[in-house]
C-alpha cells in the first residue's frame, strides 16, 4: 500500500515557495487560509484568478492557468518548491476519468521540468480490485503523480466531515428533511470519517516531513461507522428522532435517483458519489500514525465541530456566490446551499457607501422596517402568542448597533459601521434564520445587497420557506425600496 517512509524529522523552510491548485474547493480553501496564516509564501493556479483575487491574503499570488492546458503550468510552476494537487473532475460533462488523467501528466511534467522538490495529493481510501470507476481515478492520478519522478505524499482520505463537504451536506439533507427512510444495503457499509480540521493537518504537516521517495499515506478518523451510524449520530445532535427501514434490493443506480430526488443540489454528482459508497473505506495501514503528530477526532466530535462551526463560515461566505464545484443551484424560492435556503437581492444608489448604510443602521425599533410595519407587528404578535419575544424588545439606542444587541425580535450577529449588518432570528421557528444586509462602493455609488437565509428543521421547516416565500419576498423587496426612498428623502434640498 505505501512505500517506505523514514523518520518525521521538520526541515522548516519558510522562504520556499508552494503553488496551490484548487483554493477555490472545499478543502484547497480551507488549506489556503491555514498556509496564509503560517506566514508561508504562497502561489495560487486559478481557472478564474479574478474570483479567487478578493479571498486571498496580500502577499498570496494568484495566477491564471490549468491544469488542462500545459503551456499556462510553466509561469505557475516557476521556482516552486512544494505543490498540492487538489484537483479532481467529478463534475465534468465529459469522461472525468480521462481529463483526471491529462491533468495529472500535465502537472507531473510541468512539476518535473521546473524541478520542484515534493507533491503532495489528497486522494481516496479504498482497496481491492472492484473499486468504482471514481475512486479508481483518484488512486490512478496517485500513481501518475508518483511515477513523475517528483517525491509525492499521496494521503487517500474517507469521507470528510466538515459543514459544507459534499459527504456530509449529503447526509445533512437526507436526515433533515426524511423522518423515515427507506435505506439501501449501502448504508451499512463501514467507512471512516475523518474531521476537515485534521484532512488541513496531515496537508500541512506534509509540507516538513522527511520520506524517503513517494509514500501513500491512509488517513482516517477515529472511528470505523457505517453511513446509517453517521445519519443516527448527526440527527441526534440535532435533535432528530429518524427510522430506518432497510432494504436489500436499493442497487447504487437505484440509490443515486433517489438521492437525487431528495437531494438535488447534489443530483448531478450522486450517481459518481454513490458508486463509492458500496466499498469500505476504512484505515489498513496505520503509517499516517506513526510518521505525523495527528490524532483525529472521533465522528461524535467531528460532527458536533462542523455544526458548531458553520455559523461562523457562514460569515466568512459570500451567499449569492455559488461555489464553482457545484455549478449553480437555482430553485424557487431561493438558491439551495446544503440544507440552507437563500434568497438575495441588490440595489445600486447614487451616494457613498456611510450615507448608504445609515438607514440600515436605523432599521427596528421606532425607525420600523421600512415596509409594511402592520405584517412586522401581526408577525410579533404571532410570536408572542407562542412564547417569542415579539417586537417589544425594540432596539437599546436608535443610532448605533453592537453585536449582541437585540433590534425587535432579531439580534445583532455581525456588524461593521458602513458595510455589513447581520441579524439573527430570536422569533419561533421551524430553523434559524438570518437577515444581512452588505453595502460596498460601486463606480456609480453604491451596492446595497440584502439576503435573508433560513436553515430548516426537518419537512415542517421546508414546508415553512415554501408557504411563505412569496410573502417574505414583498416583504424584503419592499423594504429594500423602502431604504432607497428614505436615502432620496434624505437628500432632497429642504424647500422654502
Amino acid at each position: 500500500m505505501s512505500e517506505q517512509a523514514g523518520p518525521s524529522v521538520a526541515i522548516v523552510d519558510r522562504d520556499r515557495l508552494i503553488l496551490l491548485t484548487g483554493a477555490t474547493g472545499y478543502v484547497g480553501g480551507r488549506l489556503l487560509k491555514t498556509l496564509e496564516s503560517g506566514g508561508d509564501r504562497v502561489r495560487c493556479l486559478a481557472r478564474r484568478p479574478e474570483f479567487l483575487q478578493p479571498s486571498v491574503a496580500e502577499s498570496t499570488q494568484v495566477v491564471k492557468g490549468d491544469v488542462l492546458d500545459p503551456p499556462s503550468l510553466v509561469a505557475a510552476m516557476e521556482g516552486v518548491d512544494t505543490a498540492y494537487y487538489l484537483v479532481h473532475s467529478m463534475v465534468s460533462s465529459r469522461s472525468f476519468e480521462e481529463e483526471d488523467r491529462r491533468a495529472a501528466e500535465n502537472f507531473a511534467q510541468a512539476a518535473r521540468n521546473a524541478g520542484a522538490r515534493r507533491i503532495i495529493y489528497l486522494g481516496g481510501l479504498g482497496g481491492g480490485p472492484r473499486l468504482s470507476p471514481h475512486l479508481a481515478s483518484r488512486q490512478e492520478v496517485g500513481c501518475i503523480l508518483r511515477d513523475s519522478g517528483i517525491p509525492t505524499i499521496e494521503f487517500r482520505a474517507s469521507i470528510i466531515i466538515g459543514s459544507g463537504s459534499v459527504s456530509f451536506e449529503m447526509i445533512r439533507a437526507l436526515v433533515d428533511r426524511l423522518p423515515v427512510m427507506v435505506t439501501p444495503r449501502w448504508v451499512r457499509v463501514l467507512a471512516q470519517p475523518v474531521a476537515v480540521e485534521d484532512v488541513i493537518a496531515y496537508l500541512v504537516a506534509a509540507l516538513d516531513v522527511q520520506v524517503d521517495g513517494s509514500t501513500v499515506f491512509e488517513i482516517g478518523g477515529a472511528d470505523r461507522v457505517s453511513y446509517q451510524e453517521i445519519m443516527l449520530e448527526y440527527g441526534h445532535q440535532r435533535g432528530l428522532r429518524r427510522l430506518m427501514i432497510p432494504v436489500p434490493v436499493l442497487t447504487p443506480w437505484l440509490s443515486s435517483l433517489w438521492l437525487g430526488l431528495v437531494t438535488p443540489l447534489y443530483a448531478s454528482i450522486g450517481r459518481k458519489l454513490i458508486d463509492s459508497i458500496p466499498h469500505e473505506t476504512v484505515v489498513k495501514d496505520d503509517l499516517a500514525l506513526r510518521t505525523f503528530g495527528v490524532r483525529p477526532r472521533g465522528i461524535r466530535e467531528a460532527i458536533e465541530r462542523a455544526l458548531k462551526n458553520e455559523d461562523q463560515e457562514m460569515a466568512a461566505t459570500r451567499w449569492s456566490d455559488a461555489p464553482s464545484s457545484r455549478g449553480p443551484a437555482q430553485a424557487w424560492g431561493g438558491v439551495k446551499f446544503g440544507s440552507r435556503l437563500v434568497d438575495s437581492r441588490l440595489v445600486r444608489v447614487s451616494c457613498r457607501p456611510a450615507e448608504a448604510f445609515k438607514p440600515i443602521r436605523r432599521i427596528g425599533g421606532e425607525t420600523g422596517w421600512y415596509y409594511a410595519d402592520w405584517l412586522w407587528r401581526l408577525r410579533g404578535f404571532l410570536d408572542l402568542l407562542v412564547g417569542g419575544a415579539g417586537l417589544r424588545r425594540g432596539r437599546r439606542n436608535p443610532e448605533r448597533l453592537l453585536p449582541g444587541d437585540t433590534v425587535d425580535f432579531w439580534r445583532v450577529e455581525a456588524f461593521e459601521p458602513d458595510r455589513l449588518l447581520r441579524l439573527a432570528a430570536e422569533m419561533k421557528l421551524p430553523g434559524r434564520a438570518w437577515l444581512q444586509f452588505e453595502v460596498e462602493e460601486d463606480c456609480a455609488g453604491s451596492i446595497i445587497r440584502q439576503t435573508s437565509i433560513f436553515d430548516p428543521v426537518g419537512l415542517l421547516g421546508l414546508l415553512y420557506w415554501y408557504a411563505l416565500y412569496p410573502l417574505h419576498s414583498l416583504i424584503f423587496a419592499g423594504m429594500l425600496r423602502g431604504i432607497v426612498n428614505t436615502l432620496h428623502q434624505q437628500r432632497e434640498p429642504p424647500r422654502g
